[in-house]
């Protein structure tokens, strides 16, 4: 990644004729894709010159290392370093117009202010993928479940349905082993103590608290109902994945536009398999934790999808304790316009946080 003083010193050794070749070039691949030849060129540039002072001008770019010739002949491309010198130095972001936030926040603001963080957050994706060329992602760190009501359910003589009621009234069940010679009533009497001594607290102060209360267990409940109890909250403790998160991302067929067969599709099949990694969620939090506002990464810059040279712009959401519970972004190809997203992105964020704090 080129750092902000190093962008600045190369802006320094353009002139304004250098500048305005390659803000040209970098904006007409972010609208089309195609490299851009000097002919071109000078049909778009505000003053007049001749395709051989252009190439000139290209040439030394090159140099630089801010544009390269896919082909032999072919016109020119920025390099990854020239996308982002372009950000760095050129790039203007400004706010949302007010049009805009509306559009955004009629797509995700909720109708039903109770219904579930899972329908938000899908409905948060989708947007900026419906609004971008890109794939909208939402991420989200795995919440430790609050408790309101825990069930058994006898399934048959050596197993039971263990039906956990959260907040929000989302509803989780597990299928755990059943102690040998358990009655109906024993079922009922550890639910019963759990519902009455650990409702309204979380997983983890569920255990904590029953370490504390362990004689009152002890006294309470008889062996086989102070198994159930263990065995009830050993089932939900084993299948905890602390560090977890949920990753949704929609629109990944946008992706596909205007991809050839061959390499670019070899690497769209890489970035879908990057998703899929476990550990591709811990980084993208690690992303959206290391600073306040909108990160952008280019290409290589983004050792998570490095392989599949893809573009990834993203900002965190937070909870009402301002801590960073997850991110928003789009990920998608280098010439994303990112002057145009990086303010949707931002807004998004901004949104996600203030409807999951009510």
């Amino acid at each position: 990644m080129i750092s902000t003083s190093t962008s600045a010193e190369l802006a320094g050794t353009l002139d304004e004729r250098s500048r305005e070749i390659f803000r040209a070039l970098v904006e007409s691949y972010m609208d089309s894709g195609d490299p851009l030849g000097s002919r071109s060129l000078s049909r778009m540039l505000p003053m007049s010159l001749s395709p051989a002072s252009i190439r000139n001008v290209m040439s030394d770019l090159e140099e630089l290392g801010l544009i390269y010739a896919p082909h032999v002949s072919a016109g020119r491309l920025p390099t990854q370093k020239g996308l982002r010198f372009f950000v760095d130095a050129f790039m203007q972001v400004g706010n949302l117009q007010p049009e805009m936030r509306e559009n955004i926040e009629r797509q995700v603001r909720p109708e039903d202010p109770s219904r579930p963080v899972e329908t938000l957050l899908t409905e948060a994706s989708q947007m900026l993928s419906g609004m971008t060329r890109g794939a909208g992602l939402v991420i989200a760190a795995k919440q430790d479940t609050m408790i309101r009501h825990i069930e058994f359910i006898r399934l048959d003589p050596v197993r039971a349905l263990v039906v956990l009621v959260g907040g929000n009234d989302q509803v989780e069940n597990r299928v755990m082993q059943l102690p040998e010679g358990v009655t109906a009533g024993q079922l009922t009497e550890a639910a019963n103590f759990l519902n009455a001594h650990l409702a309204g607290r979380t997983l983890s102060e569920v255990r904590s608290e029953l370490e504390r209360i362990s004689e009152e267990v002890r006294n309470e409940l008889d062996v086989l109902s102070r198994d159930l109890v263990e065995r009830g909250l050993a089932v939900w403790a084993g299948t905890e994945d602390k560090g977890a998160a949920r990753l949704i991302v929609r629109g990944r067929g946008n992706l596909l536009d205007g991809l050839t067969a061959g390499d670019e599709l070899d690497r769209l099949r890489m970035l879908f398999d990057e998703l899929e990694r476990k550990e591709s969620l811990v980084e993208l939090m690690t992303l959206a934790e290391q600073g306040p506002g909108v990160r952008i990464f280019i290409g290589s810059e983004n050792k998570l999808f490095s392989l599949s040279g893809s573009s990834l712009i993203v900002a965190p959401w937070r909870d009402a304790e301002d801590k960073v519970v997850g991110a928003v972004g789009i990920i998608g190809p280098t010439r994303l316009n990112y002057a145009r997203i990086v303010p949707m992105v931002d807004y998004t964020a901004q949104l996600v946080s203030r409807l999951v704090r009510n």
